[in-house]
């Protein structure tokens, strides 16, 4: 599911070299021929724009090639899509013994 998932995202940005937009902002996955993204947001009432040719892969911000101007990845679409479950979003400062 996660290699077929495309990008729906609340704005877009253009790279002037090639002229092609690309998903910026909060993105989320979306999979081509649905009318709503992975996490069940409406595209048209959430005011989502669509991006077929940007996988999902490279949109994160750790390895994605286009996440340049992406700022946040929906937390359910990205354990929707199979996000690391080893990643915590927090850390223990002082383990009880």
């Amino acid at each position: 599911m996660a290699a077929s998932a495309a990008v729906a995202a609340a704005d877009q940005w253009v790279d002037p070299e090639d002229g092609i937009r690309y998903p910026a902002g909060e993105v989320h996955g979306w999979q081509q021929g649905r009318n709503e993204t992975v996490c069940g947001l409406s595209l048209h009432r959430s005011g989502l724009r669509r991006f077929p040719h940007v996988g999902w892969a490279d949109v994160q911000p750790e390895s994605g090639r286009h996440a340049e101007e992406v700022q946040a990845v929906c937390r359910r679409c990205r354990a929707a899509l199979g996000g690391r479950r080893d990643e915590r979003g927090w850390t223990r400062v002082n383990p009880r013994p």
